[in-house]
């Protein structure tokens, strides 16, 4: 069991860093699409690239925070009965859903993925648009790795829960 905890504090050192990383890119978020509607309604002008790396920027807070979300649990779920629940059977539905749900689609994701990533690499794929940005195989790559995190912090789900249902501390 004590290897458990010691996973369980490594993934959530792990996404506890990138989540605070990744919540930066918030903040640069707003500030380009304030800078977007400054051009657009203001100047009567806006870039192509400038409303992608919106788009791009939205997707990598979403990919790359989502395992942050979970470590937290903030993550969007259906509390009609959970939220009644004793510890003990949180653990249970944490544990289940973890297993049977979220590590298999993880581990989906990323292999899926793979070849997504990879010939978006090769063939040097950009924006189809003129003025777009370019390396968008960057972007592609936040796929496997978000869910990598998120397939890490749902394993150190398990793990806490299998802990919590055998009433042992995690610590951490």
């Amino acid at each position: 069991m004590q290897v458990l905890r010691v996973y369980i504090r490594f993934v959530d050192g792990l996404n506890e860093r990138v989540g605070r990383v990744v919540s930066w890119l918030t903040a640069v978020l707003v500030a380009v699409v304030c800078y977007d509607v400054f051009t657009r309604y203001l100047l009567k002008n806006s870039l192509v690239a400038v409303q992608e790396l919106e788009w791009h920027l939205f997707g990598l807070i979403f990919l790359l925070g989502a395992a942050y979300s979970l470590k937290h649990d903030q993550h969007v779920r259906v509390d009609v009965f959970y939220s009644r629940f004793s510890a003990r059977k949180k653990a249970w539905v944490n544990l289940i859903g973890s297993v049977l749900f979220l590590i298999p689609f993880c581990i989906i994701v990323i292999v899926s993925s793979q070849y997504f990533v990879v010939s978006a690499f090769h063939i040097g794929e950009t924006s189809p648009d003129p003025g777009g940005l370019p390396a968008r195989w960057v972007l592609k790559a936040a796929i496997p790795l978000g869910f990598v995190l998120l397939l890490l912090q749902g394993l150190g789900l398990a793990c806490r829960s299998l802990l919590a249902i055998r009433d042992e501390e995690v610590g951490g």
